[in-house]
C-alpha cells in the first residue's frame, strides 16, 4: 500500500470509487467512506434529544460518506424548495433556453402570499415592475421571495418542468408542489383565489375556516408533505451541485454564490459557523396552527478554511418549541461537523 493509502486507511476510508445517483458523474479520484463514528453518534444524540419531529442529514462533498438521523423520511420543505426552481432555472441558462439577463414584468396577477418583498415596487409602480430574470433568483433565494420564486417556476414551464429536473437528474426523494400559492393554500384548506395576495385576505378567508377542519388538513400535510423531501436526498443534491454534477462550472458558482449571501434564516445554520468557514444555504418556515409548526428548516454546503465541503440539511417537520431552541440545535449540528473537520485534519492531512 502507497504511503498515501497508509494515511487514508488510519482514518477508516475506504480506498474505492465514489457511488452516485445513477445519470451523475463520477467524481474523479472520489472517496467511499463510512461516516465518522462520533459524528454519527453527535447527530443522533442531537436528533434524539429534540422536542420534535426533526430529521438531519450530513454529507461529505469530498468524501462522499453521510450521517444523519431520521434522513429517509419526507418532511415539509417550504421554502427550501426554491432551490429545486433555481436549479431549473440555472439548467435552462446552461441549454440557452434561458438568460440571466432577461427582462420579466411582473404584474398584479403574479402576487402571491406570505413574505414577498417584490410586491411594493409591484403596487408601488401602477401594478407592474420590470426586472431580470437573475435578480427573480437572487430574490427568491437570497430573501425567500414567494412572488419571485413563483414568476421563476412559471418561466422555466410551471411545476412539471420542475419535476422534470429532479427526475431527470435522479435527485431522490424530493417531491415539488405547484408554486408557493397553490401550496399555502391547500395547507390552509383553501382554493388559491387573486384576491388573497392583497392585504390580510388570505389570513381571514383562513381564519373563517372551522378550526377541526384546518386541524385536519394540517396534520394531513404534516404525516405526508405535499412538497416533502428527505434530508438524505437534499445533501446529497447539494453536494453534487458543490462537485459541478448538476450544472456548469460557471452556473454552479453563480448558484452558490447567491446562496452565500442569503439573508434569511442567519442565526440556524449560520449561527453554528467558525470564523474562516462560510455557508451557501436555503431556509424554509411553515405555517402554524396552534402554536404547532410545520417546517422550520435550513439547508446548505459548509466550506471549511481548507476547502473541505459538507452539505448539511436539518428539517423540522413538527414542533412547538421556542425558536431559539430550534436554531441551537442548527448551531449544534454544525459545530459537530465542524468539530469533526477539525479533528480529521487537525494533522495536516490532505486527501
Amino acid at each position: 500500500m502507497t504511503s498515501l493509502g497508509l494515511r487514508i486507511a488510519a482514518l477508516g476510508l475506504a480506498l474505492a470509487p465514489a457511488s452516485c445517483s445513477a445519470g451523475a458523474q463520477p467524481t474523479p479520484n472520489a472517496l467511499v467512506a463510512t461516516a465518522p463514528a462520533a459524528l454519527s453518534a453527535r447527530i443522533a444524540a442531537l436528533g434524539a434529544s429534540f422536542a420534535g419531529r426533526v430529521g438531519i442529514a450530513v454529507e461529505s462533498v469530498d468524501q462522499g460518506w453521510r450521517a444523519g438521523w431520521k434522513a429517509d423520511e419526507f418532511y415539509p420543505q417550504q421554502s427550501v424548495s426554491k432551490f429545486m426552481v433555481a436549479l431549473t432555472t440555472m439548467n435552462q441558462v446552461d441549454q440557452g433556453r434561458r438568460s440571466l439577463a432577461e427582462p420579466v414584468t411582473l404584474t398584479l396577477a403574479d402576487l402571491t402570499v406570505f413574505h414577498q418583498p417584490i410586491r411594493e415596487r409591484i403596487l408601488g409602480n401602477g401594478g407592474s415592475y420590470t426586472t431580470t430574470v437573475e435578480a427573480l433568483l437572487t430574490q427568491a433565494m437570497q430573501k425567500s421571495d414567494n412572488t419571485c420564486n413563483d414568476k421563476l417556476m412559471r418561466l422555466a414551464g410551471g411545476p412539471d418542468a420542475v419535476r422534470d429536473f429532479i427526475a431527470g437528474r435522479r435527485l431522490g426523494a424530493i417531491r415539488f408542489y405547484n408554486g408557493e400559492r397553490a401550496l399555502q393554500s391547500r395547507i390552509a384548506g383553501l382554493n388559491w383565489n387573486p384576491s388573497y395576495s392583497i392585504g390580510d385576505a388570505f389570513f381571514k378567508a383562513r381564519d373563517a375556516l372551522p378550526l377541526n377542519r384546518r386541524q385536519a388538513l394540517f396534520n394531513r400535510y404534516i404525516d405526508d408533505p405535499y412538497d416533502g423531501a428527505a434530508p438524505s436526498a437534499l445533501v446529497n443534491t447539494l453536494a453534487r451541485l458543490k462537485r459541478g454534477e448538476l450544472l456548469s462550472p460557471a452556473s454552479t458558482a453563480k448558484l452558490l454564490t447567491i446562496m452565500s449571501n442569503t439573508s434569511t434564516g442567519k442565526n440556524r445554520l449560520g449561527g453554528g459557523l467558525k470564523p474562516g468557514w462560510t455557508l451557501a444555504h436555503k431556509t424554509g418556515t411553515g405555517q402554524e396552527l396552534g402554536g404547532v409548526q410545520a417546517g422550520y428548516n435550513d439547508i446548505g454546503v459548509l466550506t471549511a478554511p481548507n476547502g473541505r465541503s459538507y452539505a448539511v440539511a436539518v428539517m423540522i417537520k413538527k414542533t412547538s418549541t421556542p425558536l431559539i431552541m430550534r436554531m441551537n440545535l442548527m448551531n449544534d449540528v454544525v459545530r459537530a461537523v465542524i468539530a469533526q473537520h477539525e479533528a480529521t485534519y487537525s494533522g495536516g492531512l490532505t486527501l
